[in-house]
C-alpha cells in the first residue's frame, strides 16, 4: 500500500505524463515494480497509460480529486482571498499544508508573467526553508530531524521563531542575494489548531520592505476571513446545560 501511494503521488506530480523511468527515480523503486504498481492502478482507474509508454493519472483519480476540492469548505474560502491578494498585490498568492517535511501548495494563483510566478500546484518545499517553513516550524512540534537540527540554530533564527509563533506570520529577510521573497500568515481551524498556511511571493526588487508593510496587513486580513468563514460554517454543538437550581435540563444547542 505505501509503494502505491508513492508511485500515486509520483503520477500525479506536474509534467504528465510521466515514464517510466522518471516515476522510478522520483519514487526510489525498481522500474519492475512501478510497472506491476502502474498496471494494478490502472485495472482500477486510478492511472492510465499514455502515448510512448508514459502513464498520467486516471478518470477515478480526478473524479475523487475534484470531489474533495469541490466540497472542502476550507478550500471554498481560500480561493475567494487569493482572488483578492492576487488582484491587490499583482504576486504569487498560495494557500499551503503541512505534510510530514514538507509544506504542499495545493492552491496556487499566479499572472503567469514569468515575474510574478509561485509555487507549482500540488508540490512541496522543504518545510525547513523560507518564511511558510519556519512558521509551520514555530506553530507545530517539531519532527525529530527537526530537533537535531535545532542545536544549530542562530540566535537570530531562534528569535524569528519565537516572533513567528508570537505573531503568527513570517517574512523572509530582504536577501539581494535571493531572486524570490516570501510572506506568509498561518490560518486556523475552528479548534485553533493549523489548517494551513497563507504565502504571498515574489521577486525580491518588488518585494522590498516598503511593499512588505503594505502587503503585510493585506494577508493578515485574508487569513481572517478565510478564519471567519469557517467559524460561521461551524455545526451547532449539543449538551446538557445545567440550571440555575443545579438541575440539568434537557439537552439544548449551543452556538459558539
Amino acid at each position: 500500500m505505501d509503494k502505491a501511494m508513492e508511485v500515486l503521488s509520483a503520477l500525479a506530480a506536474p509534467g504528465e505524463p510521466h515514464r517510466l523511468a522518471d516515476l522510478a527515480r522520483r519514487t526510489g523503486f525498481t522500474k519492475p515494480t512501478v510497472h506491476r504498481l502502474l498496471r494494478s492502478l490502472s485495472a482500477a482507474g486510478f492511472a492510465e497509460p499514455a502515448a510512448g509508454g508514459s502513464y498520467r493519472p486516471g478518470p477515478r483519480l480526478l473524479g475523487l480529486a475534484a470531489a474533495v476540492l469541490g466540497e472542502d469548505p476550507l478550500l471554498r474560502h481560500v480561493r475567494a482571498v487569493l482572488d483578492e491578494l492576487l488582484a491587490r498585490t499583482g504576486l504569487s498568492a498560495s494557500f499551503a499544508v503541512r505534510d510530514r517535511e514538507w509544506l504542499v501548495h495545493f492552491e496556487v494563483l499566479s499572472h503567469r508573467t514569468g515575474l510574478a510566478l509561485g509555487p507549482v500546484p500540488a508540490t512541496g518545499n522543504a518545510s525547513r526553508s523560507g518564511a511558510g517553513g519556519l512558521l509551520v516550524r514555530a506553530l507545530s512540534g517539531p519532527s525529530s530531524d527537526e530537533r537535531l537540527a535545532s542545536v544549530r540554530e542562530t540566535d537570530a533564527a531562534a528569535e524569528r521563531l519565537a516572533r513567528a509563533a508570537r505573531d503568527g506570520w513570517a517574512l523572509d529577510p530582504a536577501d539581494p542575494a535571493s531572486a524570490r521573497r516570501t510572506l506568509a500568515v498561518a490560518v486556523r481551524a475552528t479548534d485553533g489548531s493549523l489548517a494551513g498556511v497563507l504565502v504571498l511571493s515574489g521577486p525580491v526588487f518588488v518585494f522590498d520592505d516598503t511593499s512588505a508593510d503594505v502587503y503585510t496587513p493585506l494577508v493578515l486580513s485574508a487569513a481572517r476571513s478565510i478564519e471567519a468563514g469557517l467559524a460561521a460554517e461551524a455545526p451547532a454543538r449539543l449538551g446538557l446545560a445545567v440550571e440555575a437550581n443545579g438541575t440539568v435540563d434537557a439537552p439544548r444547542q449551543r452556538f459558539r
